[in-house]
């Protein structure tokens, strides 16, 4: 009997190379920490586990037992990081820059000197201990891994592990495995960190296992899963991805999903890894497959570009019309209102704002457009205005109790949520609600998570922050919060890190657009399934940006306008994303635009 590792590993050796992605984040936080254990930094544990699962992925073949696949893993990884340690024996000793983050370089500190003299103080600890003390350590305190599963990792006695544990933190003072611990929880992998793995087999050939003819002997467990729901007829339910192919009039002949670049046998229904808030944590692997969703594919076109070419605008939908609000470029600050209908595919101006100012949000209750917060002259605002697109008048109303700008809103039960932002030299996690009808603030329980140019959308009456800037860098961090007990629960982060990015849902999904990274405007698109706490790939925008806005109209999202480096890189383009199955309506003027998801059927 085929075990779950053994039924992944046998979709990888069929030529299906994104499958290791299960693998992956099944065991990537365990070989981090060994690897950690065996060579005490951190930057170096992440190259090593990286080349730890492109040699397994490579030798797939070499393995034998697939029920094997973890303590082969463990092998590997101890190998590894023996050649690591010869390598550095042979080189001159290497400049203490080298291990250094450029962002703590670049900011010398009182706590930066603080937190280096700990980072020294634990290591000369540990460097103390025996070997086989580093590891049950790094396993338990790292990876946050049980005595059992230490067991069965390093294929020792439970009770030698619980030994070796406790004799660990005799040999530690008590307030050294405090700080060690803490110290710990601040390191480990990047959230992409699967996806960057699945991207690097992608192109490290292993011949494909040719298909067995002959049944029931070479029956294959993927095989037999298939039959076993043929077999079951047309009542199997249409949101497992293989219903519609059972169901199909074309059901006997072979289809094949050409999905970016890679053609994928439409049987494997996933091409794509799944990104779960529990990674490896109570999966069940071996239908992973079939409970994941397919990259969602779609076409993205190109629209009539705004009036006003701006980034850091926020906009609105109502009646089928997007409202886009001030904004920025270069350094001048608009009040600009411009209205755009989606079915002429035209945009027109209306009444300017009283406020000039970027980086504000805007919200919809009652058929009125609320605008709040954002910067103008390097002044924070609190200034709340109300937009009626019938009358095409502002009014003033009453101010956010916080002055900021890079905030998100949303809307929920009629009352809008403002989450948090920057403020004169400071990241904010404030929340605050507003009653458009009594025309008043309250203070809500703050966001876990500090940080402005984040994006925040709604599903099933939750909100959903996502992204953002920490501080120091761009952050994957997604927090969901109930208006209704006032409380926020962490979930899956975001495979890529970055912040001033735009959300929008459509069909109960969020779709996590553009942002930048490091100063630069991002075209890529991930989309996040709040039921299942799970991220995919969508299909990727023509042009990268930042500080734009996303509107959702009809089943189709709009994107305008952005930065695509600093405000001095405007961007006036205006794309529409039409999700795979709808009718694509293009323009005349449309000249660019990207297909996915094409089905071709064999003859």
């Amino acid at each position: 009997m085929r075990t779950d590792d053994g039924y992944i590993i046998q979709k990888c050796l069929d030529g299906d190379s994104t499958a290791f992605g299960l693998l992956v984040d099944k065991y990537k936080k365990s070989i981090y920490a060994l690897a950690y254990s065996r060579i005490h930094n951190h930057h170096d544990a992440q190259d090593v586990t990286q080349e730890v699962f492109a040699k397994a992925y490579k030798d797939l073949r070499k393995l034998k037992r697939w029920d094997s696949f973890m303590g082969w893993l463990y092998r590997i990884t101890v190998n590894l990081c023996k050649n690591w340690q010869r390598s550095v024996s042979r080189r001159p000793d290497r400049e203490f820059t080298e291990d250094q983050d450029p962002i703590i370089l670049d900011n010398p500190s009182v706590d930066t000197y603080k937190q280096d003299n700990v980072y020294e103080s634990i290591q000369e600890a540990l460097d103390s201990l025996p070997e086989m003390y580093h590891e049950v350590l790094a396993l338990h305190y790292l990876e946050d891994m049980s005595i059992k599963d230490m067991s069965r990792f390093l294929g020792i006695s439970p009770r030698t592990i619980d030994r070796r544990l406790n004799e660990a933190r005799i040999k530690l003072k008590e307030e050294m495995i405090a700080m060690m611990s803490i110290e710990y929880k601040q390191h480990g992998l990047p959230a992409n960190f699967t996806f960057q793995i699945v991207e690097i087999v992608k192109r490290i050939r292993i011949n494909p296992i040719s298909k067995i003819g002959g049944l029931p002997w070479g029956l294959s467990l993927a095989t037999g899963m298939i039959i076993a729901f043929l077999g079951f007829g047309s009542h199997l339910n249409l949101s497992n991805p293989l219903a519609y192919i059972m169901n199909s009039a074309n059901a006997g002949k072979t289809s094949v999903i050409e999905n970016g670049e890679i053609p994928v046998n439409v049987m494997d229904i996933s091409n794509k890894p799944i990104f779960a808030g529990n990674q490896g944590d109570g999966i069940d692997i071996q239908n992973a497959f079939f409970m994941s969703p397919k990259d969602e594919g779609g076409t993205w076109t190109k629209k009539a570009d705004i009036i006003t070419m701006r980034g850091g605008l926020s906009s609105s939908v109502l009646n089928g019309k997007i409202y886009t609000f001030v904004g920025m470029n270069g350094e001048k600050c608009f009040q600009t209102v411009e209205e755009y209908d989606s079915v002429t595919d035209k945009w027109i101006s209306k009444t300017n704002m009283s406020t000039a100012r970027w980086g504000s949000t805007a919200s919809i209750v009652n058929e009125k457009i609320y605008v709040i917060g954002g910067s103008n002259d390097n002044n924070d605002l609190s200034t709340l205005e109300e937009y009626d697109p019938i009358a095409d008048k502002w009014i003033k109303k009453t101010d956010m109790p916080t002055a900021r700008n890079s905030l998100s809103s949303s809307v929920v039960n009629g009352k809008i949520y403002a989450i948090g932002g920057f403020a004169g030299d400071a990241n904010l996690s404030v929340v605050e609600e507003y009653d458009p009808v009594a025309g008043k603030w309250a203070k809500k329980a703050d966001m876990p998570t500090i940080r402005n140019g984040l994006s925040t959308s709604v599903v099933n009456g939750k909100i959903y922050a996502i992204g953002g800037w920490g501080g120091w860098s761009e952050i994957p961090t997604v927090e969901e919060y109930d208006p209704i007990t006032d409380k926020w629960v962490k979930k899956a982060d975001i495979p890529t890190p970055r912040g001033w990015l735009s959300t929008s849902v459509l069909n109960g999904k969020i779709y996590a657009i553009g942002g930048l990274q490091r100063g630069v405007g991002l075209s890529k698109v991930e989309i996040y399934d709040s039921v299942k706490d799970e991220w995919t790939q969508g299909v990727d925008m023509s042009t990268g940006r930042g500080f734009f806005s996303a509107s959702e109209i009809n089943g189709r999202i709009y994107v305008t306008g952005g930065f695509s480096k600093s405000p001095d890189n405007t961007v006036s383009a205006v794309e529409e994303y039409t999700p795979e199955g709808w009718q694509s309506v293009v323009s005349p003027k449309s000249k660019i635009t990207t297909k996915w998801g094409q089905v071709r059927q064999s003859k």
